[in-house]
């Protein structure tokens, strides 16, 4: 959502709140979208339900792809309007070929996919076929064994106290020397208006580059600098994206063959952000070294002052493997880590702050209640509070901010960082809505819808403000 806004939250009581914001999505995993829909004429990709929504037209040969085409820029917007159709909140998409992808927003089925049956719905051949390019075999392109590892070493790593205490301290650092500089000049200026989205996006890029692995790409520097990395991630991850949405994958694949139109600029921008990402793992591999030689105690002297993930990682990994090379020391597969990081702790960010301060921007109620609770954590802190809170004492501030963490998950809730999510069926199956699906078909559950339907929330489920309150 590319907008302008003008500055509309006290910068001096507006420190608390996003620093919150920012901790609560930092450790928001990104979910890979879309998967390879299979031929309906093959025995074992027949997908079947009851529910097709009225308005879905389909056509010989082309089936509903003209409806896909006039709607490839509101892609969320109409599947969400076909699924309210649906009196099971699930239909049937046909493709071109007879080709055919089930969406759902029932909540039985989204349980089914992602808990009761989850072993029976992996991410699948055409996703990683689609994102190796990009993301190679990192975390959010891997299924069976090795995500289990990749998955297993992560969280560890995230649920240690030190970590969260060296996020808080760079997003406190980013916020008071960059973010809030940037924002109080423009609050002075009486006609001055920014992209809030842009200065966000420096703002989360800025952090994960620093917490995932110890850089500082400085992008929030007042003079806003050329982000050339960060557009050729941007390029990445857009064309990428794409390939899901071909009408037959074979354009894309024949595309990149001949290394034409989009799949060259494609190529040009993975290998810029590849490139980075290679010349950080080998950094960092050298600092542990060096680390490493001047102390007699392994990897003590490294451990000590590993403050950022991939150090973690890398050092946690070593130990499970006793020093030996092993999946994470591999340097393929560390420049994997490196851009899944990236892609989880970027755009999803940004673009859950950015909308928001966008509802607050429409919602002065909701706005009001906010300043106020931050007001009374103001108003009761002495100096020495101050001087606790400044050092990172989070839990105490989170507890205190009940309102603003509502007001948050209502946001996430019309607007969610990943509006979409598909799985493939790795065998035949019933879905609880009775939605037969075949093995090799591929399954997406819509959040975007499930925030908007009237039976989970209400016939107010588009009134934040009256929700919020």
């Amino acid at each position: 959502m590319a907008t302008t806004m003008p500055v509309f939250l006290p910068l001096s009581l507006g420190l608390l709140f996003p620093s919150l914001v920012f901790l609560i999505f930092l450790c928001r995993l990104i979910i890979s979208i879309t998967t390879k829909t299979p031929n309906k004429h093959h025995p074992s990709s027949i997908i079947s339900s009851p529910n097709s929504p009225l308005l879905l037209k389909r056509y010989p040969l082309v089936a509903s792809s003209i409806d896909i085409y006039r709607n490839r820029h509101r892609r969320n917007q109409w599947i969400s309007e076909l699924l309210l159709q649906s009196p099971t909140a699930t239909f049937v998409l046909h493709r071109p070929l007879g080709l055919r992808q089930a969406f759902t927003a029932n909540p039985a089925n989204v349980r089914h996919i992602l808990k009761s049956q989850f072993h029976l719905y992996p991410k699948g051949l055409y996703l990683h076929t689609a994102l190796s390019d990009f993301l190679g075999s990192g975390i959010f392109n891997a299924d069976g064994p090795h995500w289990k590892s990749l998955r297993q070493i992560s969280s560890h790593e995230f649920n240690t106290k030190s970590l969260r205490t060296f996020v808080e301290s760079v997003v406190q650092t980013e916020l008071s020397r960059r973010l809030l500089p940037i924002l109080s000049s423009a609050a002075a200026s009486s006609n001055s208006t920014i992209d809030l989205q842009d200065l966000l996006k420096r703002f989360a890029f800025d952090n994960i580059c620093k917490i995932a692995f110890g850089y500082d790409p400085d992008y929030l520097h007042p003079s806003l600098p050329n982000t050339e990395f960060a557009v050729s991630f941007d390029d990445a991850v857009r064309i990428s994206s794409e390939r899901f949405n071909c009408v037959l994958p074979l354009i894309w694949k024949t595309k990149r063959l001949l290394n034409i139109g989009s799949e060259k600029r494609l190529k040009k921008a993975i290998s810029h952000v590849r490139d980075f990402a290679k010349s950080i793992v080998k950094q960092k591999k050298k600092e542990l070294k060096c680390l490493n030689r001047h102390d007699s105690n392994s990897n003590n002297a490294a451990a000590a002052a590993a403050d950022d993930l991939l150090s973690r990682l890398i050092l946690s990994s070593s130990d499970a493997a006793g020093g030996d090379e092993n999946e994470v020391n591999d340097e393929t597969l560390g420049v994997d880590m490196v851009i899944s990081f990236i892609l989880a702790g970027r755009d999803t960010t940004s673009a859950a702050l950015t909308w928001f301060f966008w509802l607050i921007s429409r919602n002065p109620r909701v706005e009001a209640e906010i300043l106020k609770e931050l007001k009374a954590i103001e108003r009761h802190d002495d100096e020495q509070c101050r001087r606790d809170r400044d050092g990172m004492m989070y839990e105490e501030v989170r507890r205190e901010m009940g309102y603003t963490q509502a007001a948050l998950c209502e946001s996430m809730r019309l607007y969610p960082p990943v509006p979409t999510d598909t799985k493939e069926a790795a065998e035949d199956d019933v879905l609880p809505d009775g939605t037969e699906v075949r093995k090799g078909t591929r399954v997406a559950y819509h959040p975007y819808t499930m925030g908007r339907m009237e039976g989970l929330w209400g016939e107010d489920w588009g009134s934040t403000g009256r929700r919020g309150g």
